[in-house]
């Protein structure tokens, strides 16, 4: 059910591209847009990650550059039964993390300094299977070919505004021109949000089952939802169509009305984490030592996570 749903809104994010097509040009018009869109869509397949990754300056490490990140992925990855993807760095202070790649074969995980600085051995395990969970399920692809369209369908309804908006009969008009200026793009992030809001649970859901401590993951989205609300992330304020990409919201308008958000609520998610967590101990498929998650690995103590200044264990040379 959770497929068809995702398909019914690609298809509707595709038709919302067409449609601008067709207002600006026609039915000329709405086939170039379709063909613009298959041709974006060909060239997000083999290129995604590449940009994704450069657009944040990520510079990929390997078990010398940093052996603790390393080695933590390459176990998840071995849980999880996954190829082991490539890993990461973004040198940037807001604690946060995404995964790319077209396939489980072609997967990439990123996370930020910030995210190992704040986070302790278990929670940061959590936030890594959590990604990897979207790397299991190929939502990576899909997240980013949404966001591609979501990015043309923006640059198409601009110009629509400033080419399609003239007297000609066959143009949309200027009000016409205004109002698709104003209401294709939300309409397209309503479509993306629908898409990655889903996507995040299910990604919680794996993420706890294949590190098997869905407390530590809980405790990761608390600790860095509140963080990243006061740290900005630069690189994703000049992209908010990849926003959806990371583990939680990164932009300044985090607080927005949840109409607008790309997450779901954190609160929700921790919610939906613990009553796992209780099934996962009814069952015996929990670890004891996740409920004490918050307290336990290298930076256990209040002061820790938040010395920025402190080099620990997942320090890189």
């Amino acid at each position: 059910m959770a497929y068809f749903r995702t398909a019914m809104l690609l298809a509707a994010m595709t038709a919302l591209f067409m449609g601008i097509g067709y207002l600006i040009g026609g039915q000329s018009g709405m086939v170039i847009a379709f063909l613009v869109a298959a041709a974006m869509n060909v060239f997000a397949y083999w290129n995604s990650d590449k940009m994704v990754l450069s657009m944040y300056s990520a510079r990929e490490v390997d078990e010398r550059a940093a052996p603790d990140l390393y080695g933590l992925v390459q176990r998840l990855a071995r849980d999880a039964d996954l190829p082991m993807p490539r890993v990461y760095i973004m040198d940037n202070p807001q604690p946060n993390a995404f995964a790319t790649g077209r396939n489980p074969e072609h997967g990439a995980v990123a996370v930020t300094t910030g995210l190992m600085q704040r986070l302790n051995q278990d929670e940061l395990a959590g936030v890594i299977a959590h990604e990897l969970g979207h790397i299991k399920h190929r939502d990576t692809l899909l997240m980013t070919i949404t966001a591609t369209l979501a990015g043309a369908i923006s640059m198409l309804a601009n110009f629509g505004f400033y080419f399609g908006g003239g007297r000609n009969s066959d143009g949309v008009g200027p009000i016409g021109g205004l109002l698709l200026v104003i209401l294709a793009p939300i309409a397209a992030a309503l479509v993306q949000f629908g898409i990655s809001r889903g996507r995040e649970y299910e990604a919680d859901r794996i993420g706890a089952e294949i590190s098997k401590r869905p407390l530590s993951l809980a405790s990761a989205l608390r600790k860095i939802s509140s963080v990243a609300e006061q740290i900005p992330n630069a690189p994703a304020e000049r992209n908010p169509a990849s926003a959806h990409l990371f583990i939680v919201n990164p932009l300044s308008g985090a607080r927005m009305d949840n109409l607008f958000s790309t997450h779901p609520n954190v609160e929700n998610r921790i919610a939906q984490l613990n009553e796992f967590s209780k099934q996962m101990d009814r069952t015996g498929g929990v670890d004891k030592l996740a409920e004490a998650a918050h307290a336990s690995g290298p930076w256990s103590s209040p002061q820790a996570g938040s010395d920025l200044g402190r080099r620990g264990p997942w320090d890189i040379n």
